[in-house]
């Protein structure tokens, strides 16, 4: 399962990721996404995790935490985005 983390505090590193998911199974990668101009964390990354049922125990202990992770979600699911213009209407839908 790869799942996508959004809103990680910009001093979180990979190996700070993995072992927070590691608490929940086996974490074939875990990985920050940086500028490639600057180098700094974009505040989001991804953690595989190749069981299914572990990756969702993680997901639902993690998401909505202040801790490091403040979002996480499986990737295929974080893939819909819903769009809302400034008035608050949602074109389209």
């Amino acid at each position: 399962m790869n799942i996508y983390v959004s809103k990680l505090n910009f001093r979180t590193t990979g190996e700070s990721l993995q072992a927070l998911f590691a608490q929940y199974g086996e974490v074939s990668s875990a990985n920050i996404i940086t500028d490639r101009e600057t180098g700094r964390s974009r505040g989001f990354g991804f953690v595989e995790m190749p069981d299914e049922g572990q990756g969702q125990s993680a997901i639902d202990a993690l998401n909505g935490t202040t801790a490091a992770v403040t979002e996480a979600t499986a990737a295929a699911v974080a893939t819909t985005a819903t769009v809302t213009a400034k008035d608050g209407s949602k074109p389209g839908i």
